[in-house]
């Protein structure tokens, strides 16, 4: 199934992101009413858990003020700290690229697979998303459900529906979806962080979305989708959002102040760090009130 494929020509690398257009930003800039901000993000640290099958964040200062201490040159006096960070690009609170997934050889659009090669991405790579400002749209299952879903459970297109239905926020095309699980709010809390077991959205209620024009998908746990797949599929949701359906997913988020602040609708502003060829990349979004 492939039915973005060639809508905004064959030349497309950016998506569902077509949706967002001048008049939904606009729109979106509109529905600030406090001038409030709220970050959505997790802060990034050597100790943030990630999955074993990625090396974690290493960060480590090149000069700082121990350096003095000991002696170092201060010419004029100046004196300044410098540091470096190292990390995989899906950790934390990241968006992925559309070429991060695919399936049958074929990224979105129907760009081959060998576009993505050991240099990077040569066709689909984050520096394609842009800046991403729209209408953000929180679905808040954890109120709906009256405390955080547990692992593995699958939210489906009735699910959504009620959560759409509770928000009194009817879904437009080019708005950004947040879905809150509770899922990073347990970790957050101390329970054990497992990756391989989460709550999330199961296929039909991912294609609901995309059919809906959704620009964003984003969610508080790492995978968006539920944990583990259903039987004989791996990773349906992203295949069905990022491959067939050019939808960016936003995984990480923290979702907790936001949905304290009873806001179902809001400016909703993300973007990458243009690392070219690149298929994700750690991000801070917010969301403007």
């Amino acid at each position: 199934m492939k039915d973005a494929w060639g809508k905004w020509g064959e030349a497309d690398e950016r998506g569902a992101l077509n949706h967002i257009g001048a008049p939904q930003v606009r729109n979106a800039a509109q529905l600030v009413r406090q001038g409030r901000t709220i970050s959505l993000a997790q802060q990034i640290s050597a100790t943030m858990p990630v999955p074993s099958s990625r090396p974690g964040v290493m960060h480590f200062m090149n000069r700082d003020g121990g350096d003095y201490a000991a002696g170092r040159r201060r010419p004029g006096g100046f004196q300044f700290a410098d540091d470096t960070v190292v990390m995989p690009l899906h950790a934390g609170t990241h968006l992925d690229a559309l070429c991060h997934c695919w399936y049958d050889d074929m990224l979105y659009n129907g760009f081959s697979a060998t576009e993505v090669k050991s240099n990077g991405a040569a066709r689909l790579g984050v520096q394609q998303l842009g800046p991403i400002a729209t209408t953000g749209v929180l679905l808040d299952f954890v109120a709906l459900n009256g405390g955080p879903l547990a692992d593995g459970f699958a939210i489906g297109p009735n699910m959504v529906q009620a959560a759409i239905e509770r928000s009194g926020a009817l879904l437009a095309k080019g708005d950004a979806v947040l879905l809150r699980t509770g899922w990073q709010e347990r970790s957050a809390a101390g329970e054990p962080v497992n990756f391989d077991n989460e709550p999330g959205l199961d296929r039909e209620a991912g294609l609901l979305l995309a059919e809906a024009g959704v620009a964003l998908v984003g969610a508080d746990n790492f995978a968006v989708e539920v944990l583990p797949f259903r039987a004989g599929t791996v990773f349906p949701v992203h295949q069905c959002l990022i491959r067939d359906h050019g939808v960016v997913l936003l995984e990480g988020l923290e979702l907790a102040e936001l949905a304290a602040q009873n806001v179902a609708r809001f400016l909703f502003v993300a973007a990458a760090l243009p690392i070219r060829g690149a298929t994700g990349s750690p991000v801070n979004p917010v969301a403007i009130l």
